[in-house]
């Protein structure tokens, strides 16, 4: 496993609250679910993806 750098994060709790139900939602952890909101990020911006593709690719047509 990829070692992984931590570090402290501040949410309001609703901030938090509504993370953990999407989180759920779409059967992540709330960490995971940082982890991938933050590598869809990345790649929208052009600046590549770090974490490894947590879903399949979308098929065409």
């Amino acid at each position: 496993m990829a070692k992984k750098k931590t570090f402290v994060l501040r949410l309001t709790p609703e901030m938090y609250e509504r993370l953990e139900k999407w989180a759920a939602d779409e059967f992540r952890s709330a960490n995971g679910q940082i982890e991938w909101i933050l590598d869809q990020a990345l790649k929208k911006a052009g600046r590549g993806a770090l974490a490894q593709d947590t879903e399949p690719p979308e098929e065409e047509g």
